[in-house]
């Protein structure tokens, strides 16, 4: 049953420009014992995306002035919508924020819209990488980091909770140009999988589909968001996408072109029900020679940890955030190229690190452990936030001035400068203590 909370409050008004408001009764997005509905008060409504799932809005909230995205997806009443019960469970930085929900009539009699207030986020990975492409240079080196850092990080917690987004890629990644956080989004695919029931094969955009999917496997992992984070990663640092197949088949061509021919034993890890065994004898294409020249060693061995044929030989999101290749952000003396400090990185919570707590150590940097102690000790609140003020932001998108074959070496010296800590969790230090034998 559907609870109606959009009907429409009294009759229309204006802002104070003149703007036409829309006042809706709407429920809170975070899942809690007091869903109480409450009136929210928007205006400025334009489209700015649409697709077969529906159409996406720009808004700005009349109290707060904030802006925000209001999805509106056609509701099935005879089911829960997926989409919704995941997103109110997700609290994470590194994940949009759902902050209202209400539910709309169309144009039919019987039509019902789900409408997902969103917090507003301007840019995608996909946009910025257009960016660089258009003027024939590649992402710069330190942004990837950033980037694909926190990609995992949002990886490592949604797959804590036993769910799979089944849509990872370029154009689901959010950025906030001004402080760099990125922020996944789009949870219309995702799921949480459960051990022995079946799901569908074809799910996930096609340059990112994990092999396992073209194979027809219906029992397949959490693993299936790491090989497509692992496709974006690749597309960043070539400045195109690594697979990019014309059809399912295709798709499958375009990876044994680099990765070889599977093996039978591959093969049946992927899908055990797969049958077919003939396939031409290719062998795998060194990394080198996909990469360009003066790729780091430590991105191309990530890449190769990130695309195993065998789902269960990929590294998990929490173990690629402890990479070596991301081992320049936890440099305490790193900052953003437009000289702001670093987005939060390290305030890992016990849900996030409850994958695997021997890592803690690892991702968590000993002057982050050094300042939450002294901050500890004194009792008072933490003043390494580490979000940019306002007056230092910088509101265009990351500089394309590097060009190419320098990128990696000179934006390198530019990511660093004097420092301030980043963002801690107690909760995070707690665990770093009981892993390492610390009190």
């Amino acid at each position: 049953m559907i609870l109606w909370t959009g009907a429409h409050l009294g009759p229309m008004r204006k802002d104070r420009d003149g703007n036409k408001v829309t006042s809706v009764v709407a429920t809170p997005g975070p899942a809690s014992q007091n869903d109480r509905p409450q009136e929210v008060s928007y205006t400025d409504l334009k489209v700015i995306g649409n697709g077969s799932f529906g159409v996406v809005f720009q808004a700005k909230l009349v109290d707060t002035d904030e802006l925000v995205a209001i999805k509106k997806v056609l509701q099935d009443k005879r089911f829960k919508n997926r989409e919704l019960q995941i997103m109110r469970r997700l609290q994470h930085c590194n994940i949009v924020k759902l902050k209202y929900f209400f539910y709309s009539g169309g144009e039919k009699k019987d039509e019902v819209y789900l409408n997902l207030v969103l917090e507003y986020i301007p840019e995608t990975v996909y946009k910025v990488a257009r960016h660089y492409s258009k003027s024939k240079q590649y992402v710069p080196i330190s942004y990837i980091k950033l980037y694909m850092y926190q990609l995992f990080r949002s990886l490592a917690y949604i797959h804590s909770l036993g769910i799979c987004h089944r849509d990872i890629k370029p154009q689901n990644l959010l950025l906030d140009p001004q402080s760099g956080v990125l922020k996944l989004c789009d949870f219309g695919s995702a799921k949480h999988l459960v051990e022995g029931e079946p799901n569908v094969s074809y799910i996930c955009s096609r340059y990112y589909r994990a092999p396992e999917l073209i194979f027809g496997a219906t029992d397949y992992t959490t693993k299936i968001d790491v090989w497509s984070a692992g496709c974006v990663l690749a597309e960043l640092l070539m400045g195109q996408p690594i697979f990019p197949g014309d059809s399912g088949v295709d798709q499958l061509v375009e990876i044994i072109k680099i990765l070889g021919t599977p093996t039978r034993e591959q093969i049946v890890e992927m899908n055990p029900n797969y049958t077919e065994f003939k396939f031409p004898q290719i062998v795998s294409h060194p990394w080198h020679k996909v990469f360009k020249q003066g790729t780091s060693p430590e991105a191309m061995d990530l890449v190769a940890r990130l695309l195993e044929y065998t789902p269960a030989a990929r590294i998990s999101p929490l173990q690629a955030c402890a990479h070596r290749f991301f081992d320049e952000l936890r440099d305490p003396i790193t900052k953003l190229p437009n000289g702001c400090p670093l987005p939060p990185l390290f305030n890992f919570t016990e849900q996030e690190l409850s994958m695997d707590p021997a890592l803690a150590s690892r991702l968590i940097p000993e002057h982050v452990r050094n300042d939450q102690a002294t901050t500890d000790e004194l009792n008072l609140p933490s003043t390494s936030s580490q979000q940019p003020s306002p007056s230092n932001a910088s509101s265009s998108l990351p500089s394309t001035s590097a060009t190419p074959a320098a990128s990696e070496t000179t934006d390198a010296a530019n990511f660093k400068a004097t420092s301030s800590g980043n963002a801690n969790s107690s909760t995070a230090n707690a665990v770093v203590a009981s892993s390492t034998g610390m009190n």
